[in-house]
């Protein structure tokens, strides 16, 4: 049997290895492009999250295919959290849960791509895998009766969006997740049913939600 030469990591290791430098740089990336927006450097991403720019590019033959790629890794952390909701046996305690967990994830910080990079065939299949655990988490909590008729998975998902954004410079990093805490408890409250008040207006659509990942 052949063995490995001494010092030299293996393959499961460098996979290991690439996998947790990607997610320190998609947590990396979450700030900064939330803050700067699609035309941020990559090297303000790489510095961040502690990376070499030249081992970035060895991995990834360019920013949009760096870009693709934590997109990627943002939904599939989102499905995770998805499962973990459909396994609950309360469904208003499994979409809570689903909702609190991706906010903590900051899911939607990556959203400041939308229209700036070509979207793959890989990111399409993992939103609709996506799009699919969600319909599936808000039907349960409708038939259960436990989420207010009248809000829809995309005002889930529009929710979590805004709930991933970065706070505003100069604001305390405490009071800002004490402040996040307490708007979140207010909107988990309005999604509960019936509702106060009938919502305004007409529920958002997919059309405009999905059409903003089209490259402008």
């Amino acid at each position: 049997m052949a063995s490995r030469a001494p010092g030299r990591p293996s393959t499961r290791g460098r996979q290991a290895e690439a996998r947790r430098n990607d997610l320190a740089v998609l947590e990396a990336a979450r700030d900064v492009f939330a803050a700067q927006g699609a035309g941020a450097p990559i090297a303000a991403v790489a510095e961040l999250a502690g990376v070499g720019m030249g081992s970035l590019y060895r991995r990834y033959g360019s920013k949009t295919e760096l870009l693709q790629r934590l997109c990627v890794l943002a939904m599939e952390q989102a499905h995770a959290a998805a499962r973990d909701a459909l396994a609950a046996r309360d469904p208003w305690t499994g979409l809570e849960g689903y909702i609190r967990a991706c906010v903590e994830l900051r899911a939607g910080a990556l959203a400041p791509l939308a229209g700036q990079i070509e979207t793959t065939e890989e990111m399409r299949r993992v939103y609709r895998e996506g799009r699919g655990l969600l319909d599936e988490i808000v039907a349960r909590a409708h038939v259960d009766g436990s989420l207010r008729a009248d809000a829809t998975a995309l005002d889930v998902a529009w929710l979590i969006e805004q709930f991933s954004r970065r706070p505003p410079e100069g604001i305390d990093p405490g009071e800002a997740a004490h402040v996040r805490a307490r708007l979140l408890a207010i909107a988990l409250d309005g999604l509960q049913a019936p509702g106060a008040r009938p919502l305004p207006g007409r529920p958002p659509s997919r059309r405009h939600y999905e059409g903003r990942w089209r490259p402008s």
